[in-house]
Order: structure tokens, then sequence, then C-alpha cells
């Protein structure tokens, strides 16, 4: 099971919990940055209200303007802005229980911000909480892997590359991709439809570490496991 997923900063729960469900994650590295997206911010609920949040954001130069790739997108004054993401981290999650084992996690988030590298650290931030709740998948990149052009030829050629039986692919993507390269490939494209309810509720909407926080790890990661092992079985039917 591959996904393939441009880099978040902070996923929020349903991402995770996608990444999660595959083999493989392909960090779609090499598209066009999008400001309005979560490639360099994450939305922080407070601890005892998740209807209460607040933008993180990583502040971002595009060198080349609007066609700046994610990989090329820079960080504009790294050092203000590693403190004051450690800082609105602790603010917000800083009374959790979990905060000792969140906070030694998120440590080699803080480091990256010092490479100037905006998806440096968005992929970071996902693989540290992908390694915290026990992934045992592999990591690749678009940008190293060889594609066809077109949206969802491009996709099935990533997935391919990982020798992939089906490609795992959000709601969003479902309304535009094309089925026929995956087909012609081999390779069923599975749905990912979490649940709308309990911690899933703002899962949409939240960082995955109001979850991570409010209930530990070990809750969350029960939670990722058995909606890994549900598209699991629906797998062959996909």
């Amino acid at each position: 099971m591959c996904a393939i997923h441009q880099p978040n900063f902070l996923p929020r729960l349903t991402t995770l919990a996608k990444l999660f469900a595959a083999d493989y994650w392909i960090v779609l590295d090499d598209v066009q940055f999008t400001r309005r997206d979560y490639q360099h911010r994450a939305r922080l609920a407070d601890l005892d209200d998740p209807a209460r949040d607040q933008w993180l954001t990583i502040p971002t130069h595009l060198p080349g303007g609007r066609s700046t790739l994610i990989r090329d997108a820079r960080i504009d004054d790294p050092g203000l802005a590693r403190r004051r993401t450690a800082g609105m981290l602790r603010q917000h999650y800083g009374a959790s229980p979990h905060w000792p084992v969140l906070a030694n996690a998120l440590d080699p988030v803080l480091d990256a911000v010092t490479t100037g590298r905006t998806a440096a650290v968005a992929e970071t931030s996902t693989r540290v909480l992908l390694d915290l709740l026990g992934w045992k998948g592999k990591i690749l990149t678009s940008s190293q892997l060889p594609s066809r052009p077109g949206r969802s030829q491009r996709l099935a050629d990533l997935a391919a590359a990982t020798e992939a039986r089906a490609y795992l692919c959000g709601t969003g993507g479902m309304r535009y991709l094309d089925q026929t390269p995956f087909a012609a490939q081999d390779i069923a494209v599975a749905p990912f439809r979490p649940p709308v309810i309990n911690i899933w509720a703002s899962g949409r909407r939240l960082s995955a570490l109001w979850a991570l926080a409010a209930l530990g790890p070990q809750a969350v990661a029960a939670s990722l496991q058995a909606l890994a092992a549900e598209h699991a079985v629906l797998q062959p039917a996909a």
C-alpha cells in the first residue's frame, strides 16, 4: 500500500492516519508550494478545548515567486522561527502528562528549522510523529523517482516505483484522480475514509499533536492501527 502526499508541517490527524495505513509514503516535494495549505503551518488546539485553536506558521520565502517548488521554499529568519515554534508548542501542550515524550520526539523538528528549508521541517515533523506511533513503513521522495507527466499518470508511476498493489487516496484526491493509469499497472485505488466522530471530529482541521497530547501516543496509535487494519481488509475490493 502506497500513499503520496506533500510534506505537511505537524500534519492533521487524518493525514497522519493515511500515511500510517500505508507501507510507503512518497513525499511529494517537487510540486508548487501553496501558501494557504499545510506545508508551512498547522492549527494547534488548546489542550482542554479543541474548539479553540491558533495557527503556528513557519514564515517562508519563495525564491522563485509563486512557481517555487516545495523543496525550494526557504524559512525567513530560522532562529526566530525555531524559538517561536518551541514556545508555542510548549504553551499549548506543556501541561499535558504526555509532554515529556512529545517534547523529546519534537526536538528533531526544531533542529530541522535551522536548515532553513521549510520542506525539511515539514517532512521531519511528519516522520517523527509516525515514528512515535510505531509506524514501520518507508519514506521515499518524488523528485528522486522516475515518472511521466500528467497528474494521475505521475502518481501511478510513483506508486509503481514501490511495487505497490494499492494506492491509498484521500477524499480530496478521489475527486480528480483518473484511475486508468493505475489500472494499466495493476494498482488498485483504495479510498481512505477516516471516521468523523470522537477524536476524528476535528481530525481534518487540527494538527495531530492535540490528540497526542490529550490522549497519549499509545491511545492514538491504537486508533490508527485499527483504522489501518480496516483499510487493509478493504484493499482487495478497492
